[in-house]
């Protein structure tokens, strides 16, 4: 299958392309962008991927569904177009980057100055239907994302894993603590913030773990 992703990424995935479940989750993302409003924009599917290449990827932060509002989602977890009202959630991530290193809260949600250096920004369901929650979940996409994990898990080291909330850290229980840091804590929804995810520093221990890797640190 001929899949419009970023040249290392379809190489490292290229067991995927062409499993059953792969094939049934073309064909229902096919008939859903066909018939309804899905976001993101289909060619920002695969976003989070085309800005970071497998070889590049040092961080990794694990959202959950992307954004379903109006000209919210834009591929990458958390992150919301520049001319985009910033959501809650992506507040409370940048109240803590700046309680955390000092670094001065964004004008506006576009992570994507974060993608670019090194920090792959999975959704674990990657499209949604307008308005509706949840709604392409259990097709596919958390196989599919299962794999993507497995496959830096495996094939990388000295990475790290940023994990909020229950969902996240479920989906990286296989990960091996000993070849990578893993960081969980709750997620920075309005609902959980205050209950341990304000003051996690996992902005600086992030890189200071890339340091010890012998890596430059995020410019959060």
């Amino acid at each position: 299958m001929n899949v419009k992703i970023e040249n290392s990424w379809r190489d490292a995935l290229a067991q995927e392309w062409e499993k059953p479940y792969f094939h049934s989750l073309v064909d229902f993302v096919k008939v859903e962008y066909s018939t309804t409003r899905v976001f993101p924009p289909a060619k920002q599917i695969f976003a989070a991927f085309d800005a970071c290449p497998f070889q590049d990827v040092k961080v990794v932060i694990l959202g959950q569904d992307p954004y379903h509002g109006d000209g919210q989602a834009n591929g990458l977890c958390f992150s919301v177009n520049p001319q985009v009202a910033v959501p809650r959630s992506l507040i409370n991530i940048f109240k803590e980057v700046h309680d955390d290193t000092g670094a001065p809260i964004p004008a506006n949600g576009d992570l994507s100055r974060w993608a670019n250096q090194g920090v792959l920004l999975l959704n674990a369901t990657l499209t949604v239907r307008a308005h509706a929650a949840g709604s392409h979940q259990g097709r596919g996409w958390e196989e599919f994302t299962d794999a993507v994990v497995r496959k830096l898990a495996q094939e990388r080291t000295g990475l790290v894993f940023i994990l909020w909330g229950s969902y996240a850290a479920r989906k990286g229980e296989f990960i091996d603590r000993s070849r990578h840091l893993v960081l969980t804590s709750p997620h920075p929804s309005p609902l959980s913030a205050s209950r341990g995810f304000f003051g996690n520093h996992h902005f600086s221990r992030a890189n200071d773990y890339l340091v010890e890797q012998g890596k430059s640190p995020i410019q959060w």
